[in-house]
């Protein structure tokens, strides 16, 4: 009788999703292990861990998962930061570009605008903060648009419901219908990290635990900078 393959089961924000799909797949070329990645809204997937689904491993912004370690739901020391991720401005492919070349460009192209989209993550929060410390917040209230959890602004942005987005340029990459205009610049750029940890139900010393910390060693590596540029990312 043939014994099962190894695998590992895994859930993400949907921030990573690409970067994690090609890690994966780079991993499972040089190992006897298969690995199952879902991503979900961010929001979503701390819930469902802390709901008490079972996964190997779990990739959120750093502070979600420093939360979950805290809370016992992944294991104390496991934490491992993969990614740093920045904020891109993103309009319906075709339309006139706005300038963000600066703070206050950013700044009056969000007054310009019909209407403003961000997301539920991390980004989304700090960039209301902006809009918040540049005393504009209550002036674009109404024309504030926040993507669903797991809907990529961009998405908004493609079908014309949104004219100007705002979400993780990894989120912006494989959208169609949206032209990514560019980075924020580097005095507002949101900066968001994302890490790893290991779910507290993998036994400590286990061969489950040595085939997840295999991966993370992966991925962490140096080989793996290429496929996180490529994504939009920079190495933790």
């Amino acid at each position: 009788m043939q014994s099962a393959i190894p695998s590992i089961k895994g859930i993400s924000s949907m921030a990573t999703r690409q970067v994690l799909a090609e890690l994966v797949a780079g991993f499972q070329q040089q190992s006897a292990c298969a690995v199952t990645m879902e991503a979900v809204g961010g929001v979503d997937a701390a819930k469902r861990v802390q709901a008490g689904e079972a996964f190997d491993v779990v990739v959120l912004a750093s502070d979600a998962i420093d939360k979950l370690i805290a809370a016992g739901h992944l294991q104390a020391g496991s934490k491992v930061d993969l990614v740093r991720s920045g904020v891109a401005a993103c309009v319906r492919a075709g339309a006139a570009l706005p300038d963000i070349g600066s703070e206050d460009a950013v700044k009056r192209a969000v007054m310009a605008a019909d209407s403003i989209s961000y997301s539920t993550g991390p980004s989304g929060v700090a960039l209301a903060r902006l809009f918040e410390r540049w005393g504009i917040a209550t002036d674009i209230q109404g024309r504030m648009v926040q993507a669903p959890p797991g809907v990529p602004v961009g998405a908004l942005v493609a079908r014309g419901e949104v004219e100007l987005g705002f979400q993780q340029l990894s989120e912006l990459l494989h959208v169609e219908g949206i032209t990514v205009v560019g980075p924020l610049p580097p005095a507002i750029q949101i900066i968001t990290t994302f890490s790893a940890g290991v779910h507290a139900s993998v036994a400590a010393g286990s061969q489950q635990a040595e085939r997840v910390h295999a991966m993370l060693d992966y991925m962490r590596s140096p080989q793996a900078a290429e496929a996180k540029q490529r994504q939009g990312m920079e190495p933790a």
